[in-house]
């Protein structure tokens, strides 16, 4: 995990490898605190070099929104690759997020 400024004044962490149960504890907490620390604002998710993400990536991602919404930040995703846009797709949860092609454009649309 390894977290930036971004455009147009937005936090932008970018998470690597797999979001499973195995890999959750490393950037669960890390995740937390970047909300915290970023209200009110923009947080930008790059998940472009994410390769798997099963249920609990899933739920910590949607645990995050709340979070995020509860302390006035807005969540933005970014670059999702194949995986993960099949997995918003077939859970319906490509309409809770707001998902973006690029971080710019994330971070713009924030």
């Amino acid at each position: 995990m390894r977290t930036a400024s971004g455009p147009e004044g937005a936090v932008v962490c970018s998470l690597s490898g797999d979001l499973d149960l195995d890999g959750l504890a490393e950037v669960e907490a890390p995740l937390r605190e970047l909300v915290s620390a970023a209200a009110p604002g923009v947080l930008c998710i790059d998940l472009a070099a994410v390769g798997f993400c099963d249920s609990t990536g899933l739920n910590l991602l949607l645990r995050l929104r709340l979070d995020a919404e509860e302390s006035g930040v807005t969540l933005v995703l970014a670059q999702p690759g194949p995986q993960l846009s099949r997995l918003f797709e077939l859970t319906g949860t490509g309409a809770v997020f707001r998902v973006f092609e690029t971080v710019g454009e994330a971070c713009a649309a924030g």
